[in-house]
This record gives structure tokens, C-alpha cells and sequence, in this order.
């Protein structure tokens, strides 16, 4: 089981003080006692869930100079390709890396390439998503709580839905079931949702693929009937945008609360225009911190409970130290206190010309 999620301005305080601390000796790769610069690689998994690219390579990027100046930092994204990432994995082995930062495509199928690099004697930092194998450390937020957080959405907005009536019926968009994040978002989820509604459709969407929940809500729709979907959980905001596409492209109107996950660009401008009831933001600053501090560390050979309060015990029984964050619900109220006031986005990059209007009656302009 996870340990207590702590705040995140808590966890970067305690992680800034033990970085410093870590910093005053000399460690692996480090260039005071004669070594090469120390080299992180850096494995994202696909380049269509926009934060990985767009934040949280950037930021990890950055909070590793910070932390130290001289490391250099070998980035790869496997393009949702399970194959890809091993072999990327085998490549950093091979040039002897002093630590790897992995957001896994496949948890279970990236584990032999997990032993492998541990075996090496490359420390192995599960970013996000718990990685299979013997990990050295992982930074992540609760799954569970965000399902939470989109499971009693969702219930607020059919509670505020006078045509939802008492035979609430719902379908469920889950993850990719390779991502162990994903059970988590829906344990999470049904913990909530288990007696208040009729679960008409449940789907897990391979690879997390936008045009995958297109499909399966068109499915949706065709078996339960137009007019029979009083809300739909969509495990993250790209699951969220195929689904709301196929309501569209079905004429269902109007649209039911569609919950996300991720605070995506597109997702903050849907919840805006009302075509999106919510998304999950899970604050990209403090986990880059969280991840750039352990892969840190472990590229100097350093303990990671150094920098690590919290842990998390993996498939395979093991305790590792771990980094766990709080996740953030965010509706159109809200938008401006969250990802605006955090510096995610300008209200100028959200209100665009075709939801200006909204945006005023949301109080962004």
C-alpha cells in the first residue's frame, strides 16, 4: 500500500532541503573527484498524451540542471510502442547510464528490461506510472484519490442534472489495463460510483488511444440508446475528448458530465465551453521536482531516502522510496485558482475567439 499522500508544497520544501544537503558530497559521475558528468535517461512513453512532451520533459529537464549543473540527460519517447521502449532500455544499458527515469508504455512488459539495468547497476526511477521490476525509487500521485476526485464529480454533475433522474446510468471509459495507474483510477473511481449508478458500458482503452474511446462510445451509445447516458467517467482528458466526439457525432444533446484527467490544453478549453464537466490536474512542477531529485541522487549513488519521505511497495514485495503527491480537481470555477494562478497556462492560451463568451461567464476574462 501507497503511503500517506503529503501536499505538494510540503513535499518540494522537504525535497529542495535534501537536495541541498545530498548536494555537499561528492558522488557518482561527479567531476570533483574525477569522474564523467553523471547521464540520466529519460524514457516518456508516447507523444499523444500531450504532458509528457509538453511538461513534463521540460521540467524534469530543468529541475536536473538545477539540482546538478553538469549532468546530461539522454531523452527517448517510445511513441506508445512496448517494443520501442525495451529497446531503448537495452540502449541505455549499453552506454552504461548512471540512472533512468521511466514513465513505463507497458509496466508488466518493461519489467525484464527494469532487472536487466538493475542488474547493471543503473538505479531505475518509476515516474507516474509504478513500473514491473526492481525500481529503485517512484514519484507518482494516488491513483485512487484521482478516481476519486472524477468519480464524485461526476455524481455532483448528475446531482445538478434534472434530466439525470433517479436511474442514473453511466459508461466507463477506463485506462489501458498494462497501466497499473489505470486500475488505480478505477478502483478509485467505483469506490465512489458502486450503488448510486447503473454502470450501463465499462471499456478499457488500449493504449489510451483517443480514437479507441471514439469507438467504444459509439458503441456505447448504439446499445444503451441515445438518450440513456446520464454521464460518462473518462479515466484521463484524451479518453474524454474521443468520447465527447462521438456523443457529438451522434447528436446526443444535451451533452452528459464528462470527467478527465491531466488538465490538458484542449480539456480546459472543452470544460470552458461546457462540453467537458472536469479534469484532474496533478501539478507537473512537483513531481519533475520530485523525479529530477531521485534520479539526482541515484545517478550520484546517493540514498534515495535522503530525498524521499514517503514509500510504496512494489509487485514484487519490495519497499522502495517513493515521492506521492495530491491531485487536484478542476471544473470551470476553479480553473483560474489551479492551472492559471500555477502558471500551466495564460487565460489568453485557454480563451480562445470561439469561447470568449464562456470565458467571461466563467470569469476567466
Amino acid at each position: 500500500m501507497m503511503a500517506c499522500i503529503r501536499g505538494a508544497a510540503v513535499a518540494v520544501a522537504a525535497l529542495s532541503t535534501a537536495v541541498a544537503l545530498a548536494a555537499c558530497g561528492a558522488g557518482k559521475g561527479n567531476d570533483a573527484v574525477g569522474g564523467d558528468p553523471p547521464t540520466i535517461g529519460l524514457l516518456l512513453p508516447d507523444a499523444t498524451t500531450a504532458r509528457w512532451e509538453t511538461q513534463d520533459r521540460p521540467l524534469l529537464e530543468k529541475e536536473i540542471e538545477q539540482r546538478c549543473a553538469d549532468c546530461v540527460v539522454e531523452h527517448a519517447n517510445a511513441k506508445n510502442d512496448v517494443a520501442l521502449q525495451q529497446e531503448q532500455m537495452d540502449s541505455m544499458v549499453t552506454k552504461g547510464v548512471d540512472a533512468i527515469v521511466l514513465v513505463a508504455v507497458d509496466a508488466r512488459s518493461l519489467g525484464p528490461a527494469v532487472r536487466k539495468a538493475d542488474q547493471a547497476g543503473i538505479p531505475v526511477i518509476a515516474y507516474d506510472r509504478l513500473a514491473r521490476g526492481p525500481i529503485a525509487g517512484f514519484v507518482s500521485f494516488d491513483g485512487e484519490e484521482v478516481g476519486r476526485l472524477q468519480g464524485g464529480a461526476l455524481l455532483k454533475a448528475m446531482d445538478d442534472d434534472p434530466d439525470a433522474g433517479d436511474d442514473r446510468q453511466i459508461v466507463m471509459m477506463n485506462g489501458d489495463p498494462t497501466d497499473p495507474n489505470a486500475s488505480s483510477f478505477k478502483k478509485g473511481a467505483l469506490s465512489v460510483l458502486q450503488g448510486k449508478v447503473k454502470i450501463g458500458k465499462a471499456y478499457d482503452t488500449l493504449q489510451w488511444r483517443t480514437e479507441n474511446a471514439n469507438t467504444n462510445m459509439a458503441g456505447a451509445i448504439s446499445a444503451l440508446g441515445v438518450g440513456n447516458i446520464h454521464g460518462v467517467y473518462a479515466a484521463n482528458d484524451g479518453l474524454a475528448a474521443g468520447s465527447i466526439s462521438a456523443l457529438r457525432a451522434n447528436k446526443v444533446t444535451p451533452l452528459p458530465p464528462v470527467t478527465g484527467q491531466d488538465a490538458e490544453l484542449g480539456a480546459l478549453r472543452r470544460i470552458v465551453a461546457g462540453d467537458q464537466y472536469m479534469t484532474v490536474y496533478k501539478p507537473f512542477a512537483p513531481e519533475a521536482s520530485g523525479g529530477a531529485a531521485l534520479a539526482v541522487a541515484a545517478a550520484r549513488g546517493e540514498k534515495l531516502d535522503r530525498v524521499a519521505e514517503d514509500k510504496v511497495t512494489t509487485s514484487a514485495g519490495k519497499v522502495v522510496p517513493a515521492v506521492m503527491l495530491s491531485p487536484v480537481s478542476v471544473t470551470a470555477d476553479s480553473i483560474k485558482d489551479t492551472v492559471v494562478k500555477d502558471g500551466v497556462y495564460t487565460i489568453r492560451q485557454i480563451c480562445t475567439p470561439e469561447i470568449e463568451a464562456a470565458c467571461a461567464e466563467a470569469g476567466l476574462t
